[in-house]
């Protein structure tokens, strides 16, 4: 199956890419559509920058405040992920790039993997695991800091 998917990622996306490209520039011309992929990948990159910076700033203040940043790591991986698919010529990776760097799908984008990946990473409580939405005590967990210290001579 990985081998699968990687044909489909390195071979079809990419064909995908230049039919694309090929009707746009069958429907606008070869010049426009040049100047269009010229211009997405300009403002893809501001685009990442300005929202590079605001995650950016959004951690410092999670840190600041003695939280966790799982959130804002998470994010910014989205943006750097956002911003090479704006960056690399084509109209579906720009599609692509344009949901990971706009705010509000970004948003979405991200509750989607923290519920695939639901564990205790991205800002997850530590010992909580994640089912359906809903957070439930990992078994063998101590969430209620009853943990006390053990004689090592007293273990079986």
């Amino acid at each position: 199956m990985p081998f699968l998917l990687l044909l489909i990622f390195f071979v079809g996306v990419p064909i995908l890419e230049i039919y694309v490209i090929i009707q746009v520039g069958e429907a606008i011309g070869a010049l426009w559509t040049i100047v269009l992929l010229i211009a997405d990948s300009i403002l893809g990159t501001m685009l990442m920058r300005s929202q590079g910076r605001a995650v950016w700033r959004r951690f410092q203040q999670t840190l600041a405040e003695g939280r966790v940043p799982g959130r804002e790591v998470l994010d910014g991986v989205l943006v750097i992920f956002g911003g090479a698919f704006l960056a690399t010529p084509g109209f579906c990776s720009d599609a692509v790039g344009a949901l990971l760097l706009l705010p509000p799908t970004r948003a979405l984008v991200r509750r989607l993997i923290v519920r695939r990946f639901g564990f205790g990473m991205f800002g997850a409580i530590p010992g909580v695991r994640v089912r359906g939405g809903a957070r439930e005590p990992h078994p063998g967990a101590d969430v209620e800091g009853t943990a006390t210290e053990i004689d090592p001579r007293r273990l079986p």
